[in-house]
């Protein structure tokens, strides 16, 4: 909460521990969506159909200017996931293909990536990573002159659903379906593609990883199908987690973000209901329910600031305001 007020800083924060907060909806659109999104600065980026869009906040971070300030384009199908990296937008879509985008120019290149759709990606230290329903993880450059040119291929046995980069760029982590290998959480050598472990044991078929993260380089968070959010430290245990928190309707968890602290958040599969936890505690602090039938829908992706939670869902992009609460 750099450059708030201490007196400013300690009222948003009790905000966020009692669930005090204004819910509004920022965008809605008439077809059902499978948005992601990613903040920078003052900008929201958010996927549409087989476009991402960049809108600017308005001072409030509660509302956004209307016109974007850019489309970036080149999808055949459905934007599945994006990241923003070295000033450019790494796409991956629902035709096999990886884009890049330049952010502040018109530079756009596409690649052919895999055999079907690309569900995930990352980008660090120049270097991208991606996953496929074509049950391979890849490894690509991301230097310009050497875009689509293969790293690494490797046969995950298993649709890939998340993906995820080391800080230290050594190694990366595939979140899959669990179906057709007995671990859907495995960590790769970066240089060679080769298996380094994985993490867990005696996870049921179908448990596959929807969302993981790393918050350092050795502790990384995961949540899916299997309804728990999992919190794991490489120096501790790769087989058992350190801690666990369940979902407590039984629903997939879709999505995660964490506040960098103590604070927990998770989007579930129905009724749009994003729950905050705090990490101390086994059980919800809050729950909001942010559409109801027949209109339910998941929770898609998450975002948190120091005074806004941002959630997308099927029709709608909603934000919880925790700086000025009804």
């Amino acid at each position: 909460m750099a450059g708030i007020p201490v007196k400013d800083r300690v009222k948003v924060s009790q905000n966020w521990r009692s669930g005090r907060c204004r819910e509004a909806i920022l965008m809605k659109w008439k077809c059902s969506q499978m948005p992601w999104m990613q903040l920078e600065g003052d900008s929201l980026y958010i996927s549409q159909a087989n476009f991402i869009l960049a809108y600017q906040f308005r001072p409030d971070g509660a509302s956004l200017n209307r016109r974007p300030l850019g489309v970036f384009a080149g999808h055949d199908e459905d934007v599945c996931h994006f990241v923003l990296a070295n000033s450019h937008i790494i796409s991956a879509g629902g035709d096999g293909k990886i884009g890049v985008h330049k952010i502040h120019s018109t530079f756009t290149v596409k690649y052919s990536a895999h055999e079907q759709e690309v569900n995930c990606v990352d980008c660090k230290g120049g270097i991208i990573v991606s996953g496929s329903r074509d049950r391979t993880a890849k490894v690509w450059p991301l230097a310009s002159g050497r875009l689509g040119q293969c790293l690494h291929t490797i046969q995950t046995e298993d649709r890939v659903w998340s993906i995820a980069i080391s800080p230290l760029l050594s190694s990366f982590v595939t979140g899959t379906a669990c179906c057709g290998h007995f671990s859907p959480l495995r960590i790769w050598d970066l240089n060679s593609g080769q298996l380094m472990t994985h993490l867990g044991s005696d996870f049921p078929p179908g448990a596959g990883v929807l969302d993981v993260m790393y918050e350092t380089p050795s502790t990384l968070l995961s949540c899916g199908y299997d309804t728990y959010v999992r919190y794991w430290d490489l120096r501790s245990s790769v087989r058992k987690c350190v801690m666990e928190w369940e979902e407590p309707h039984d629903s997939t968890l879709y999505c995660l973000q964490t506040d960098g602290n103590h604070l927990l958040a998770t989007g579930s599969s129905y009724y749009g209901v994003v729950r905050l936890w705090d990490r101390r505690q086994r059980g919800c602090l809050h729950a909001f329910p942010l559409t109801s039938t027949p209109l339910s829908s998941p929770v898609y992706c998450l975002r948190l600031t120091t005074k806004h939670l941002y959630a997308a869902l099927s029709y709608n992009l909603h934000v919880l305001d925790f700086q000025n609460p009804r």
